[in-house]
Formats: structure tokens, sequence, C-alpha cells
């Protein structure tokens, strides 16, 4: 067994149980590629500052794009004993080249190494992720294209409450998405900061090139104290607290649209080949995918609290604790990412079923509020038009009628204003019409919007079909 790195201080050799209890190899493996692309400018500078030859650099970048080859192609061997992927490329770099392998720790430690390839590894995490919510983004604005004619009901409390148009209630996704994609840029630009050259902790004596790697890294600065840039984990709860709240967002979706696919609502047909059935029950047509998507908003939301918990009373600067970081990181990403893969599945397969909406779209006193306002425009204070327009829809329910079929006799008692704006406001199409605040349902202003998202999104390299 060969010596571990740290080994010189201590006699005998670790216990089996200690170095499986705090290898971590198995979950930092997939960051080799970050690990390969930092040493490699790390090596580099080495060799611009003198510290190595040019020569002994070359051989380094050489071998170590030699050893990200070898991890490509699925050769090199993980072993609990070289505890985590930064000892397991020294140890194949050492093994090629012996004392110059040996060489490319020099001014730097396993606590700066470790927080620099997190970094990448996430700040690419956050660009793929973002790259995932422009294509549900592009699903969503097709699909408000395609249902632009189709009017809703709208809900509060999940009761019927106005009418919308069903491309105002995707676009409204749209929005929220967009706000995910913000927090998540926002995150980056703290993600996107080198701690390389911190060392263990203190910074180093050594006449190294912060700046260079940098520049080669592609990050935006410098960590500028040594002790927060090596126990920084700020950026993965900042990151994960940005996952949380899209996979909130899509379970609110999901649960929406699982409400829609009932036959007690009936207003969505969901594409067979994203649905389960039953192993007993032979008609079953499951929205099983939607379903998973809300129940893995518990999963994202528990990485955020284990991260919560895991910085909770860290002294500085770097603590072994750190190394459950990465964990759930790497499982919210995971999950986030499939769950917008398959939401984008969802929302371009998915079609609205007219027929059922339509059937039904009178019931509810989706016009209410319309007769309400159009009372106001009366001079009718807003109170009292509540008051009268609440009165109409009880008389209405007592007599199984909608307000556009009350007769003219109750209509002239409860108001005479009522007469002269029933035609303009009763009726779920005109109560449609009526609306013309920006930023509402309003069919213009919608259509308007629907331009404006395909053009953003056309400019950010995402397609969508507008009809």
């Amino acid at each position: 067994m060969e010596k571990k790195a740290w080994s010189g201080r201590f006699a005998g050799t670790t216990h089996s149980l200690v170095e499986a209890f705090t290898a971590s190899i198995a979950v930092d493996v997939r960051l080799w590629r970050q690990d390969i692309t930092c040493s490699v400018a790390h090596a580099q500078m080495l060799g611009e500052v003198g510290l190595i030859s040019m020569d002994e650099a070359e051989q380094l970048v050489a071998a170590l794009h030699d050893i990200g080859a070898a991890f490509e192609r699925g050769e090199i061997e993980l072993r609990p004993d070289l505890e985590d992927i930064h000892m397991h490329i020294e140890a194949a770099l050492i093994h090629r080249l012996g004392d110059i392998g040996r060489k490319l720790h020099t001014a730097r430690s396993r606590n700066d190494q470790v927080a620099t390839t997190l970094r990448l590894w996430t700040r690419e995490a956050i660009d793929q992720v973002n790259g995932q919510i422009g294509h549900l983004q592009a699903a969503f604005v097709t699909a408000a294209s395609r249902e632009q004619a189709t009017l809703m009901p709208g809900y509060t409390h999940l009761q019927r409450a106005q009418p919308v148009l069903a491309a105002h209630s995707f676009l409204a996704h749209v929005e929220r998405l967009e706000r995910d994609r913000l927090r998540l840029c926002d995150a980056r630009a703290r993600v996107n900061l080198l701690p390389l050259g911190s060392a263990a902790l203190a910074g180093t004596s050594l006449p190294i090139d912060r700046s260079s790697v940098q520049t080669k890294l592609g990050f935006a600065g410098l960590c500028t104290n040594s002790l927060d840039a090596v126990s920084d984990r700020d950026f993965v709860v900042e990151t994960v607290f940005a996952l949380s709240l899209i996979a909130s967002h899509l379970s609110g979706w999901a649960e929406e649209w699982i409400l829609w696919n009932t036959h007690e609502f009936g207003f969505i047909q969901l594409p067979d080949a994203l649905c389960t059935g039953s192993s007993i029950m032979p008609q079953k047509k499951n929205p099983d995918v939607l379903e998973l998507i809300r129940g893995r908003t518990g999963r994202v939301t528990g990485d955020l609290m284990s991260l919560l918990m895991l910085l909770k009373s860290l002294p500085l600067a770097y603590n072994r604790d750190l190394q459950e970081d990465k964990p759930a990181l790497f499982d919210a990403v995971d999950s986030v990412l499939s769950c917008l893969e398959l939401a984008t599945l969802i929302v371009d397969g998915a079609r609205l079923r007219q027929d059922r909406i339509s059937a039904q779209l009178e019931a509810g006193f989706l016009d209410a509020t319309t007769l309400m306002e159009a009372l106001i425009s009366q001079q009718v204070p807003m109170r009292t038009a509540h008051g009268i327009v609440g009165a109409l829809v009880k008389a209405a329910e007592e007599g199984g009628l909608h307000l556009a079929d009350l007769p003219n006799a109750v209509l002239q008692a409860t108001h005479p204003a009522l007469l002269t704006i029933r035609d303009q406001s009763l009726g779920v199409k005109k109560a449609l019409e009526a609306f013309r605040s920006k930023g509402s349902t309003a069919p213009k202003l919608v259509a308007a919007e629907l331009s404006r998202w395909s053009d953003l999104l056309t400019q950010r390299g995402f397609a969508t079909t507008i009809a």
C-alpha cells in the first residue's frame, strides 16, 4: 500500500474503518474533469513563475490530459485508501512522472483545491440548469401560442374565480422560471471567484501568480481572504436554495396539471409516453412523472436543509465536515435537471381538452367581478357594488341560473344600472374582453407578451413555435 500524502508525522497505518469512513471518492469522482482543469492551470502557473521548469510544467500538463483520457475510458481504479478524486489524480500523476508529479501540489492545499474544483463544477451546473430552464420556457411559450384562443377558468383557493386565457396561465410559469434563472445567474456571480492560492488557510510564502490562474480558469475575480476562501460554502447553499425554489415552482405546476388531468377537471390530455399504468386496474393512466416531480421537491428542499445544518456551527477555516457538501449539491442539481427535462417533454406533448373546458366555462360565476367593476364605472361605491353582485350570485345559485340568465325584473329591482351594463359585462367571453390593465389576461396584452417572450427566448438560442 502506498503511503498517504500526509503520512509523514504518523506512525503505522490508518485503520481500515477510518479509511472507509473518511473516503469520499464514490461521491467526488464526478469532479475529475474540474480537478484536471484546475491542475493544468496551476501547473502552467508554477512554470510561469519559475517554481518548476517550463519543461516540467509541460510534462505535468500532458500527463494530466492523459489521466483525463484514462478517466474517460474508465481505466482509473478507484481506491478508498486514496480518499478522494484529488489524491487519485495526484497518485496517477506520480505513477507516470515520479518526482515531477510530486511537484504539482506546490503552493496549494487540498483545501483550496477542493474549493476551486467545486466552484468550477457548480458554475457549469448553473449554466446547465439555466439552459434547461430556457428549454422549458420555450415549451411553455409554444404551448401558449398553440392555445392562444383557449379560454379557461382561473382559480383562487381552488375555487373558480375569473376567466383567463390559457396562454396567460402558461406565461405565468414562464415568469416564475425567469426569476429562477435570474436567481441562478446572481448566485453564479458569487460562485465565479477563484479560491486557489489560498493554500490551507493562510496563503503561501511562495511567489505564485493567482491572477494568471484566474484568467486561465475564467473566474471573474479572486477570493480576497484566504480564511474565508477555503471555508466558504455559501455558494453551494445559495445555489441549492435557488434549485429548491425551482423544484417548488415545478411542484406547484405539477400539482395543477395533475388536477387538470383528473376526470373531475378533464382539462388536459397528457402524452401516453409520459404516463404509467396500474398493475391491477387496466383502465388507469397515471400522471406518475408529474407526481414524482412534485415528490422530488422534498428531496431538494432536504438537500438545502442538510447544507444549512452542516454549516451552522463551523469555526474558521476548513473542517472535514465540508466533505458532506457535495452529496447534497450533486443530488439537488441532478434532481432539478431531470425534473426540468421531463417537464419540458410534458409541456411539449400535452394538449388542452377545449371541449371539456368550454362545456363548463360558464359555471362558477366567472363574470361576477367584471359585473361589479362595471357597476363601479357607473359611480357605484366598490363595497356597495360588491354587495349587489353578491346578492345576485346568491339569487342565481338558488335558481340554478347563470348571472346572464337572471330576469330583467330581478336586475331592475337590485339596481337600475344593471340593465344598461349587463350586455357588456355578463358571460365569460364578455368578462374576458373587459380586461385592460397592464399585466392582465386581456387578449391583446397576452398576445404582446407572447411575442415578447418568443423574441427574447429566440435571442437566447431557444426556439419557439408561434402560431
